[in-house]
């Protein structure tokens, strides 16, 4: 994948201008690069929405989560507007919705917020970058629902190894369900108070 096609998924544009953008280079790779684009940008707004439900070890990775996992999530209490604008599936009025609610106690209610502005994709999609994160010993299952890839399943597995004294039993622990890439991008939206 060229650079240019990689910056075009990763700030949220269209599969079909990052196609058009890979195709572009004219060069033999071109083929390669655009349906690499198509398949990234499918499995991550695939990866959005699927719950991680399987107890395999070795989940598959799903695409952009390096770059998920490398980026420092935003935080719906104190990002800017030109900050929230640069979040992939954010919209102006969820922006000025989300501003205008502040402070936020929880992600419960940074979700109550953007519900009346965003649809459920478009909130998973949002909750990939903006994030204030949960207490692994004291969030809702409400609340361990909202991450994105999290379903029951694992959010019962979260709730199963309280207390946490750290976040390497969390590790330990969850790394027994998916592979350390997922335990990674999922040890972002966490924390132990």
């Amino acid at each position: 994948m060229t650079p240019r096609t990689r910056a075009l998924l990763l700030t949220g544009a269209s599969p079909v201008l990052a196609v058009l953008a890979a195709c572009s280079t004219a060069s033999k790779d071109a083929t390669a690069d655009s349906a690499a684009g198509r398949g990234a940008t499918a499995s991550a707004a695939g990866a959005a929405a699927t719950r991680i439900d399987s107890t395999a070890a070795s989940a598959a990775q799903p695409a952009g989560t390096a770059a998920a996992t490398d980026a420092k999530m935003v935080d719906p209490n104190t990002a800017t507007k030109e900050q929230l604008a640069t979040v992939p599936g954010m919209t102006p009025a969820a922006a000025d919705a989300l501003i205008a609610g502040r402070p936020y106690a929880d992600m419960v209610a940074v979700n109550g917020a953007l519900t009346k502005q965003l649809g459920d994709a478009q909130r998973k999609s949002v909750y990939a970058k903006l994030w204030k994160p949960i207490d692994l010993n004291t969030a809702k299952a409400e609340e361990i629902l909202l991450i994105p890839g999290v379903g029951p399943r694992m959010r019962h597995e979260f709730e199963e190894y309280r207390p946490y004294k750290d976040i390497e039993k969390f590790r330990r622990e969850i790394g027994k369900y998916v592979d350390k890439n997922e335990v990674a991008r999922l040890e972002q939206y966490v924390t132990i108070k």
